[in-house]
């Protein structure tokens, strides 16, 4: 009889060990290939849409240092895509705002922190995303090397960053999302991208922070920008 019951025993924790990696690995991979779809065909889109015409001269337009604004997303509003050529060529997840789990991060793939800056604004366009669940966007975000492109795709055109270092901070180190990065009343003067996620990857006692500097600003009227393509320093 105690041989049965071990035997049932030792059953019940393979099928839980099995199905935790199920959930760890698969699932993250099912999950992830659904999020990078719903991205292509947002692009898609974006891309089949009429392209705006240029605006009048009296118009206030973007330019290579002043890139078109974007509002303040709603909670759960998808306003961009993310994508990292590093991180293969089929990377490329939702944007949305907030970063809550229910609402964002787990239906969605990636948010955006609220009342930080929007992308290629002055400032600090901070974001977070899952690294070992519901996809896992950010899974492989320590990977980055310097000069990498990480590239916001909006329906108005792309926004590029270079990344430029990682660092790990507690999980209460919310100086990263100030305006000018663990520098609390100082005046921002760059345009930079913060990347948050939980470290280990099947972890939270810390967060690895990923940075990134402004670099242009590409209209869809002109194409995608090179930084897509040739995006991996």
């Amino acid at each position: 009889m105690l041989g049965v019951l071990g035997d049932l025993l030792l059953t019940a924790g393979v099928v839980v060990l099995l199905f935790v990696g199920w959930q760890l690995w698969i699932g993250d991979a099912i999950i992830g290939a659904q999020f990078k779809s719903e991205a292509g065909a947002l692009t898609e889109e974006w891309a089949a849409a009429p392209t705006a015409p240029a605006p009048s001269p009296d118009t206030e337009a973007a330019s290579p240092t002043e890139p078109p604004a974007l509002a303040q997303p709603g909670n759960g509003e998808v306003f961009g895509v993310l994508r990292i050529p590093r991180l293969g060529p089929d990377y490329q997840f939702k944007l949305a705002g907030g970063v809550s789990a229910s609402v964002t991060l787990d239906p969605i793939g990636i948010g955006h922190y609220p009342d930080t800056a929007m992308p290629g604004q002055q400032g600090n366009f901070a974001i977070a995303g899952h690294r070992g669940s519901h996809g896992a966007p950010f899974a492989d975000l320590p990977s980055l090397r310097i000069g990498d492109a990480v590239v916001v795709e909006t329906e108005g055109g792309w926004y590029t960053y270079r990344f430029r270092n990682l660092e790990y901070v507690r999980p209460d180190g919310v100086g990263v999302l100030l305006p000018v990065p663990q520098a609390a009343d100082v005046q921002a003067t760059d345009r930079l991208i913060t990347m948050t996620t939980c470290s280990p990857r099947f972890g939270s006692t810390e967060r690895a922070i990923a940075y990134g500097v402004f670099e242009s600003y590409t209209p869809r009227a002109d194409g995608p920008p090179a930084a897509l393509t040739s995006g991996a320093a």
